[in-house]
């Protein structure tokens, strides 16, 4: 079992930045492969990123087009995603989440958080 628990979220404008981080509980996380993910009202949760077990690989939806970052700290048991240049599009609950393949699939991944409002003003 791993419990999950985002924070970081909350208002900011258009070009600005936030960090997220995601705070996992037991001995374990090194073992999971981690990823961030978000969900805007009335559409489906969507990928954002994920990153490998050792953070060696990243992988990214086309939308960052590199401005978000993911990372993680296995000592800490934490995964971070470093967002900037923000856009008002980009605002919704974002969600780490923790699972045993790199993947970008929602499907792939076993444990959740309960999610972080972003909001992005014009």
């Amino acid at each position: 079992q791993v419990q999950l628990v985002e924070s970081g979220g909350g208002l900011v404008q258009a070009g600005g930045s936030l960090r997220l981080s995601c705070a996992a509980s037991g001995r374990t996380f090194s073992s999971y492969a981690m990823g961030w993910f978000r969900q805007a009202p009335g559409k489906e949760r969507e990928f954002v990123a994920t990153i490998r077990r050792t953070g060696g690989n990243t992988s990214y939806a086309g939308f960052v087009k590199g401005r978000f970052t993911i990372s993680r700290d296995n000592a800490k048991n934490t995964v971070y995603l470093q967002m900037n240049s923000l856009k008002p599009e980009d605002t919704a609950v974002y969600y780490c989440a923790a699972g045993p393949s790199y993947s970008s699939a929602v499907r792939s991944y076993d444990y959740w958080g309960q999610g972080t409002q972003v909001t992005v003003s014009s």
